[in-house]
């Protein structure tokens, strides 16, 4: 089976947590070992979010003016991807040495006339902010600020649609291989076709909404979104919130873009996309034939497995 897992920024770098190396690689390692499960049975791709790092990156590179111009946004996925990259593939060889893994830089084309570059910013990045806090340095700053899930305020910066992930077949021939593929970081580095090929933008995609593209395109047979919370909510944060068991056709058509929601109440930003991903996903026809990969699928090494439990009365080997 081919898995796509999508791994929230905000799992490698909680609130509250310290921003340093060390926390986020603790993070990355507590996580591994179940991914490296996972792919001695399966083609496993991993995908991952970059908000907390990409914000944190955004910021170093405000300080480092004049001295150090700041890059755009673009530029920032490409070096979160490299960075979270590394720190998966490193988490995984502690597990299992003989993992084959690889991070592929990996840009996913939007359309120039997406809607979102002509209206408010709804991607969150970054550190958390109180309302006050959020507000005075929108003003100093000159940042479109918001609250991000009734968690705190943060950074809102432009999220267009990926339309295509160019680097699937690159990505596919490396699971289909035995490689444990590290893609699309952040969303993918976002770019728009030009007269000379492709140019990058000053944006963030949202990774659940690149993860299903990809998921789509290399056919994966399941698609995998991690979230920090119990499971999709209607009105999530607010006395009216409903927990959401089983996601249904009416339930898809109810909002927006198959967006749920109750009562005209709009989801916030950090539910929305996963939402309308997981409704894209599910809709989507089965995957394609593919031929056997060309690695013998292999299990972890034997400290690491789990030993299973005997039956009461069965006697031992």
């Amino acid at each position: 089976m081919r898995i796509l897992v999508a791994l929230g920024g905000n799992a490698l770098l909680r609130r509250g947590e310290p921003a340093d190396a060390d926390t986020q690689r603790r993070n990355v390692e507590a996580a591994a070992a179940g991914l490296a499960e996972l792919a001695a049975d399966h083609e496993l791709i991993l995908t991952h979010g970059n908000g907390p790092q990409v914000g944190l990156l955004a910021l170093q590179q405000e300080h480092g003016e004049p001295d150090a111009p700041a890059l755009p946004f673009d530029a920032m996925v490409a070096m979160t991807q490299g960075q979270i990259g590394y720190l998966l593939q490193d988490a995984l060889a502690c597990v299992d040495p003989d993992l084959p893994t690889a991070t592929v830089l990996t840009r996913a084309r939007v359309a120039g006339d997406d809607p979102a570059f002509a209206s408010a910013p709804t991607k969150p990045i970054g550190p958390f902010y109180d309302e006050d806090e959020a507000r005075r340095l929108a003003d100093a700053r000159g940042w479109d600020v918001g609250p991000d899930a009734g968690r705190g305020w943060r950074r809102m910066v432009m999220s267009p649609r990926p339309v295509e992930v160019l680097e699937h077949e690159q990505i596919e021939l490396l699971a289909g291989n035995g490689a444990v593929v590290i893609a699309a970081g952040g969303g993918g580095i976002p770019v728009t076709r030009s007269e000379d090929g492709y140019r990058g933008l000053d944006a963030v995609i949202d990774k659940d909404r690149c993860s299903t593209e990809l998921a789509l395109q290399v056919g994966a047979d399941l698609l995998v979104l991690t979230t920090s919370v119990a499971r999709v909510s209607f009105d999530y944060g607010t006395r009216w919130q409903r927990d959401m068991e089983r996601r249904n056709r009416r339930v898809r058509e109810a909002g927006r873009e198959g967006v749920p929601r109750v009562a005209g109440r709009s989801p916030t930003p950090s539910v929305s996309p996963r939402s309308t991903s997981s409704g894209t996903a599910s809709r989507a026809p089965p995957a394609r034939a593919r031929r056997p990969t060309a690695r013998p699928r292999r299990r972890p090494p034997a400290c690491r497995r789990r030993p299973r439990a005997r039956r009461a009365g069965s006697p031992g080997r």
